[in-house]
């Protein structure tokens, strides 16, 4: 492969997914460590990703305050408008983090009243432009590759409340394998949230549908929607069309 093509398939991991692991990565183009370190490395020197510790972010991730670099932003968009007409005056919510989730808070109705439980500070920032919405940021450690608050005091937060509704983005939905994830400890706030809430909407651009990651969060029958900027008619979501799944 060329290093061309290599650069594109790293960059391609990093839109989908916003963070990715040189282990992953070394795995998934067939080449060394070194040869891996090397491309983050010319990649981060180009301003078109952050080279971290044991991987790489995408540069959208990192603030809310700067969306010039979102990446498929036309397609967050509409699935924030989707997922609006789930929300109602009076509502629970839970929310992630994430580029999705962010664009969905910016097109919130100016008077809407509610009360939103968030992980992510980007996303409590974002909620606080709404005079009647009541924001509370859940506390704890603070990711620096996820930009969510994670750890057991979150998690024993979470299992305190009972949201009317969790919103979540993912890095891969995969008919048979569901909800997956990188992150260990991401993954085990992400089961927590769906546990804790009575219905779960998972917000996902097409392009990670069908992708299965290494560790598994749910099964599609443990969520209730499935935004898309796809029609719900499309036929890239015949395979996730069950009765107990409404696909917006």
């Amino acid at each position: 492969m060329l290093k061309k093509e290599r650069h594109d398939s790293i960059m391609r991991q990093i839109n989908l997914h916003n963070r990715v692991l040189t282990s992953d990565l070394v795995q998934l183009l067939s080449v060394s460590e070194d040869t891996i370190r090397r491309d983050l490395q010319e990649l981060a020197e180009r301003d078109q990703l952050y080279k971290v510790h044991g991987g790489a972010l995408s540069k959208s991730y990192q603030s809310s305050f700067d969306d010039s670099t979102v990446y498929a932003k036309d397609a967050k968009i509409i699935i924030a408008k989707k997922a609006i007409s789930l929300i109602k005056d009076g509502m629970v919510i839970l929310t992630g983090g994430g580029t999705t989730i962010i664009e969905m808070v910016k097109q919130l109705p100016e008077n809407l009243h509610a009360t939103f439980f968030t992980i992510s500070p980007f996303v409590a920032i974002e909620l606080a432009n709404y005079p009647r919405v009541e924001v509370i940021l859940i506390g704890g450690l603070f990711s620096k590759n996820s930009q969510v608050t994670y750890g057991g005091h979150v998690i024993n937060q979470l299992s305190e409340i009972n949201p009317d509704l969790c919103l979540l983005g993912t890095s891969a939905l995969h008919p048979d394998d569901g909800l997956t994830d990188t992150d260990w400890e991401i993954n085990q706030l992400k089961k927590t949230m769906l546990n804790c809430s009575k219905k779960t909407a998972v917000l996902c651009i097409s392009e990670k549908l069908g992708i299965s990651l290494r560790l598994k969060v749910a099964p599609i029958t443990n969520i209730q929607y499935l935004i898309t900027e796809l029609p719900a008619n499309d036929p890239q979501l015949d395979d996730y069309q069950i009765k107990s799944l409404q696909i917006l």
